[in-house]
C-alpha cells in the first residue's frame, strides 16, 4: 500500500510539472510575438460608463471618449494620469489626431465630424452630405495629404430627436484635404465600422461590424478606393496597425492579424466587449485597450505608426 501511494505520488508530481511546463509554454508563446517580454494587462481605470474611440497625440498622450457621459478623457504620458479634456464633447465616439496635432472627433450628438482645438473650441468640419443628415460618423483615419476617411454606420441613440435615416447607405465618406468637398467612396456594407491606414497610406481598412468581415482596399492618389478584397472573415468596433502592417481588430479581445490576412495573435481582455485599441506613450510601445467602463494598457515589442 506503502508502494502504491509512492507511485501514486510520483504520478501527480510529473503531472503538476508537465502542466506547469505547458502552461508557461503557452505564456510565453502568448507574449513572445508581440507583447513585451514578461509584460501584463494593466487596468488603468474602471470609472466610465463606456470608452471609446483612443487615439494619440504627437507626444504620445492618448485621449479617449466617454459616450454615454458626453466627454472626453486623457491620459498623459509623462505622468500615467487620467484627466477631463472635455464636457460636452458632442457625444463622441471616434478621435484622430491630424498632421497638425489637432484633433478630431465624430461628435455623433448631430452626426458631424469636429474639429476640437486645445482649449476646447470646436469647428465643425462636416454637418452633412448633398444636404442630408449624416447616419452617424463613427471612427476616422487621415492620409498623408490631410485628407479624412470616416465610416458612417446608424446607431440608433437616445439622445436624437430623430429616429429614420436620412441617406439609406451606411458608407465610408472622404473629406478632401482642403475641406472643399465631400464624397462618398465605398458602399455595400450593412455596418462599417472601424477604420484605419497602412503606414504608407496606400491601402485603406474598413470593418463591417454588421456583416463579421474587414475588407482592405487600394487608395488613390485622388483619394478614391479600388480593388476591394475581403481581408478576413472577422469584423471590428475599432482598429489600428503597427509599424510591422499587423492588423489590430476588437470585439471579444483584441485580435492580431498579419498584413497578410492570417491571425498572429490574441490579447484576452477580462470584458463582454472591446471597443476600440490604438498604440500610445511616448515611445509608441503601449497599447491601450478601450472596454466596456473601463481602459487598459498593454507594453508591446511593436510600435504604432503615425
Amino acid at each position: 500500500m506503502i508502494a502504491y501511494f509512492q507511485r501514486m505520488k510520483n504520478f501527480l508530481f510529473i503531472v503538476l510539472v508537465l502542466g506547469l511546463a505547458q502552461s508557461a509554454a503557452i505564456t510565453q508563446n502568448w507574449s513572445s510575438k508581440l507583447v513585451a517580454p514578461a509584460a501584463t494587462i494593466q487596468c488603468l481605470d474602471t470609472s466610465y460608463s463606456f470608452t471609446e474611440g483612443p487615439a494619440v497625440d504627437p507626444y504620445g498622450n492618448v485621449y479617449f471618449t466617454d459616450q454615454p457621459n458626453n466627454r472626453i478623457l486623457k491620459w498623459t504620458a509623462s505622468t500615467g494620469e487620467i484627466s477631463t479634456f472635455m464636457e460636452n464633447a458632442g457625444r463622441s465616439n471616434g478621435l484622430y489626431f491630424d498632421h497638425r496635432g489637432i484633433l478630431l472627433a465624430c461628435a455623433d450628438e448631430k452626426n458631424q465630424l469636429w474639429q476640437i482645438d486645445s482649449d476646447g473650441s470646436v469647428k465643425v468640419l462636416v454637418k452633412d452630405f448633398e444636404g442630408n443628415r449624416l447616419n452617424g460618423p463613427n471612427d476616422l483615419w487621415v492620409d498623408k495629404k490631410g485628407g479624412i476617411y470616416f465610416t458612417d454606420p446608424f446607431y440608433k441613440r437616445k439622445w436624437w430627436s430623430h429616429t429614420d435615416k436620412e441617406i439609406e447607405e451606411e458608407r465610408v465618406y472622404y473629406r478632401s484635404p482642403d475641406g472643399k468637398s465631400i464624397r462618398a467612396v465605398a458602399s455595400d456594407f450593412k455596418r462599417p465600422n472601424g477604420i484605419v491606414g497602412s503606414k504608407d497610406g496606400k491601402r485603406l481598412y474598413v470593418a463591417d461590424i454588421g456583416d463579421k468581415k474587414t475588407y482592405v482596399f487600394i487608395v488613390s492618389r485622388d483619394g478614391s478606393l479600388t480593388d476591394r478584397r475581403l481581408f478576413t472573415d472577422m469584423g471590428s468596433d475599432g482598429m489600428t496597425i503597427d509599424h510591422r502592417g499587423n492588423l489590430y481588430l476588437t470585439g471579444k479581445g483584441v485580435t492580431v492579424f498579419s498584413k497578410k490576412g492570417v491571425q498572429v495573435d490574441h490579447i484576452p481582455i477580462d470584458q463582454r466587449w472591446t471597443a476600440n485599441v490604438v498604440f500610445g506613450g511616448q515611445d509608441q510601445k503601449t497599447l491601450f485597450i478601450t472596454a466596456m467602463g473601463a481602459v487598459y494598457s498593454l507594453k508591446m515589442r511593436v510600435h504604432g505608426v503615425r
